[in-house]
């Protein structure tokens, strides 16, 4: 068993269509991107410090019984002028703002996760994996529209590729489930190096 360091249903979806058996355990941190921080640089900070928060308030059963804890973070990366982080939308206007940003444009996401040692924090696994989505053109009223359903408001960049989002996307290279939260195959080409109980 992990656990999984995330309040996302997105990646226990994920994960029990993996069969991975798990926990969800979750702590919060200040997730604000540094002024002049590459993301890259953003993934990785974030990244372990949700494994520290984790593991530094994991109750004693949780220590006993789980193998692992996982974590990831999400970003979306537009690149129409200079690189610029697309975390979540503070309100409805935000997420429009995000989506009107993506129309008709390739952008990237990066998910970043880590497996780390329940026992001493040791990393046992971390990767990035890139994904390109391409928008299709929209015109303002169908922009407005979606972001007016609020299904963007707890993601990034603003959009569910899984949900309504996907009538905007009109290609992806690359893993899809990493778009939605996590990438599937990574992840258990990960989990496939640790050795049985």
């Amino acid at each position: 068993m992990i656990i999984l360091g995330s309040a996302s249903p997105r990646r226990r979806e994920i994960l029990e269509s993996l069969g991975i058996p798990h926990v969800v355990f979750v702590a919060s941190i200040d997730e604000d991107v540094l002024p002049g921080e590459h993301v890259d640089a953003y993934l990785v900070r974030i990244v372990r410090a949700k494994l520290a928060a984790v593991r530094a308030t994991l109750p004693g059963d949780l220590r006993t019984t789980a193998r692992a804890i996982l974590v990831a973070d999400t970003s979306v990366i537009a690149t129409g002028e200079g690189e610029v982080v697309l975390g979540k939308p503070k309100d409805e206007a935000d997420a429009l703002r995000m989506v009107t940003c993506l129309e008709g444009t390739t952008h990237e996401v990066h998910t970043r996760f880590a497996l780390a040692s329940v026992e001493d924090g040791a990393f046992l696994h971390e990767e990035t994996v890139r994904t390109k989505v391409t928008f299709r053109p929209l015109t303002a009223a169908r922009l407005q529209a979606y972001a007016a359903t609020g299904e963007g408001m707890d993601k990034a960049g603003a959009y569910a590729i899984q949900g309504l989002g996907s009538a905007l996307i009109a290609r992806v290279e690359g893993s899809y489930s990493n778009v939605v939260g996590l990438p599937a195959c990574e992840l258990s080409v990960a989990l496939e190096q640790f050795p049985g109980p």
